[in-house]
């Protein structure tokens, strides 16, 4: 499981470091692609796998489930990490995130979210929860 934040940056060869707390979950390979809010997903290959197997079982006679395939698979790209504890991000992947130079880098349980610095701190991102909206949240799924 991943969890904690990290403001990192990427360099001018569009590479990022994974924080190190993160990296030792992932092995030498990971899953960059698409993520649902703007952001990027890492997953390890076996996690991907598992999405991948969840995603098979959809019905792709659904045009939503069609577009959602492309959008989560298209762009995804299998990375190595260098012995930094590198992974390269593609001109599309950047372009998508809105990624410039900073990043903020958070474990999300079973994948890592990347996000363009100046949109995860934007006062209109709502994809942060303040704590009455977050426990609201909660309360709906009975938690």
């Amino acid at each position: 499981m991943f969890m904690g934040t990290t403001r990192n940056s990427i360099d001018e060869k569009n590479r990022m470091i994974i924080p190190s707390k993160l990296r030792a979950g992932l092995g030498t390979r990971c899953i960059l692609t698409r993520g649902l809010d703007k952001c990027l997903y890492i997953y390890t290959t076996e996690d991907w796998d598992k999405q991948m197997e969840k995603i098979s079982r959809l019905p792709e006679s659904d045009p939503k489930v069609r577009a959602f395939i492309r959008h989560f698979c298209a762009n995804a790209t299998e990375c190595e990490i260098d012995k930094q504890g590198r992974i390269g991000i593609t001109p599309e992947l950047k372009a998508y995130a809105g990624i410039e130079k900073d990043l903020v880098t958070m474990g999300a349980m079973s994948k890592i979210e990347i996000w363009s610095r100046e949109i995860w701190e934007a006062p209109d991102n709502d994809n942060r929860m303040d704590t009455k909206d977050f426990a609201n949240a909660l309360a709906e799924y009975n938690f």
